[in-house]
C-alpha cells in the first residue's frame, strides 16, 4: 500500500508539471521572442517652459511604475523622436535596492521614495520592524497643505499603499484597504472599489469614508461635477480599464485633483502613478506597455504645462524599480518602429532615472538613493 501510495503522489507531481510546463514554457518563449512595435499616430509634443521664479508651494511627484531609461528612449523613438518629457530641465538616477533585497519591489522601492526609509522586500509604508513610517502625505498634511493621490491601478496595489497605508505584506490586501479611512489625504482616485464594500470583515469604506467628510464619487461624471472639498473616488472594481479603453483619464483625474487642491492657499502634495507600467512589463508585452508608457508621458505633458502656468509647482517624475528586463535591440526612428525583447517577468536591478521640472529642479541632479528624492522634497517644501 505505501508503495501505492508513493507511486500516486509521483504520479501526480508529473501529472502538475505536465499541466504547468506549457504556462512556463510560453512565457519564456515570450521572453526570447522579439516583439516589433510601430506607433501608428504619433502625437503632437509641444515646447514648455519652466517658470523662472525660486518659490516652491507645491509639489507632483509622478512615478512610472517599472518605467527604466529603456522604456522612456523606446517610447521616445516610437513616437519618432519626441517626449513631453523632454521638457524637463535636470536628470538624475536612482538606486533602488531595498534593505533585505538587490532586487526591489514596488512595496520597497515606493515606501524608499515615500518615506524616506529603505524597508525590507513587500513591505509598504513600515520599517524593517514593521513600524508605521510618515510619508510625504503625512508631512505635508501636519504642514497645512492639501495632499492628493491619482492612479491607474487599484488602490490596494503597492504605490499608493506605500503613501497611505502600513503592512509588513504588500500581500494583505483588505487591511491595506482599510488604512485609507485614517490616511491624511484630500484626494484619491483610483480602481479596487470590490475590497471598499462587500467586505469579509462587515465594513463598509465607503461609508466611513463619508462619515470622515469624503464625497465618494462611483463615475467619471460624478467626480467631474465636483466643485470642492475632500474627495475619495474609486470607479473601477479593480484596475481602470486598458490604456486604449480609458482615453486621457489619468490626465482628467490627475488634473481634477490638482484642481481641488489648488485651492489651499498653503499649497498642496500629489503623487500620480502610470500604474499598469508594471504590470504589462510583468507580462511582457511590449504593445501594451508602449501604450502605457505614452499615456503616462502625456500626462506628464499636461502636469508640466498646468505647472508651468502656476509658477511655483515642482514636478519630480520618476520610478520605484525596472520591470521586464527591456532591451530595445532594433528600430526605425523615422518609421517610429522598435524592435525589443524582455528579459525576465519580473524586476530587475538597473538604476531608475528622475527628472525634475520647476523651480527646486537642479537639486535632482547626479546619482543617489531612492530615499533621497523624499529628503529633497522634504527639504524643498519645509516639511
Amino acid at each position: 500500500m505505501a508503495i501505492m501510495n508513493k507511486i500516486s503522489r509521483i504520479c501526480i507531481v508529473m501529472l502538475l508539471a505536465v499541466l504547468l510546463l506549457p504556462v512556463e514554457s510560453s512565457a519564456q518563449s515570450r521572453r526570447d521572442k522579439e516583439q516589433t512595435y510601430v506607433l501608428e499616430q504619433p502625437y503632437e509634443v509641444t515646447k514648455i517652459t519652466p517658470p523662472q521664479g525660486k518659490k516652491i508651494k507645491n509639489v507632483i511627484l509622478m512615478i512610472g511604475d517599472g518605467m527604466s531609461l529603456m522604456h522612456v528612449y523606446s517610447a521616445w523613438t516610437a513616437n519618432r523622436g519626441k517626449l513631453f518629457l523632454d521638457n524637463c530641465q535636470a536628470v538624475g538616477l536612482s538606486k533602488t535596492y531595498c534593505a533585505d533585497k538587490l532586487i526591489t519591489d514596488s512595496g520597497a522601492g515606493g515606501t524608499a521614495i515615500a518615506t524616506g526609509r529603505k524597508t525590507n522586500y513587500h513591505s509598504v509604508g513600515v520599517d524593517t520592524q514593521g513600524r508605521p513610517l510618515k510619508s510625504l502625505v503625512d508631512l505635508a498634511a501636519a504642514k497645512g497643505k492639501s495632499t492628493g493621490i491619482a492612479v491607474t491601478c487599484r488602490l490596494w496595489d503597492a504605490t499608493p499603499a506605500d503613501f497611505c497605508c502600513h503592512n509588513k505584506d504588500r500581500d494583505a490586501e483588505a487591511e491595506i484597504v482599510a488604512d485609507y479611512v485614517n490616511c491624511s489625504v484630500d484626494y484619491v482616485f483610483g480602481g479596487g472599489a470590490k475590497l471598499f464594500e462587500n467586505r469579509e470583515d462587515g465594513r463598509d469604506l465607503f461609508k466611513e469614508l463619508r462619515d470622515k467628510g469624503f464625497q465618494t464619487p462611483r463615475s467619471w461624471d460624478e467626480l467631474a461635477g465636483i466643485k470642492s472639498g475632500k474627495v475619495f473616488a474609486v470607479p473601477y472594481p479593480v484596475d481602470t480599464p486598458l490604456p486604449a479603453e480609458r482615453g486621457d483619464l489619468l490626465a482628467r483625474a490627475s488634473l481634477k485633483g490638482i484642481e481641488l487642491l489648488d485651492r489651499n492657499k498653503n499649497g498642496f502634495f500629489m503623487m500620480i502613478e502610470g500604474s499598469q507600467l508594471d504590470d504589462y512589463g510583468h507580462f511582457n508585452d511590449l504593445d501594451l506597455l508602449m501604450q502605457e508608457t505614452h499615456d503616462f508621458d502625456r500626462t506628464i505633458g499636461a502636469i508640466y504645462e498646468w505647472a508651468a502656468k502656476d509658477g511655483e509647482t515642482l514636478v519630480v517624475v520618476t520610478a520605484d524599480h525596472e520591470t521586464g528586463g527591456l532591451t530595445l535591440i532594433d528600430g526605425d526612428l523615422a518609421e517610429g518602429r522598435i524592435v525589443c525583447k524582455f528579459s525576465t517577468g519580473g524586476h530587475s536591478g538597473v538604476m531608475v532615472p528622475v527628472y525634475a521640472f520647476g523651480p527646486g529642479a537642479e537639486e535632482f541632479t547626479g546619482i543617489f538613493e531612492n530615499t533621497a528624492i523624499f529628503d529633497k522634497i522634504k527639504k524643498l517644501l519645509d516639511l
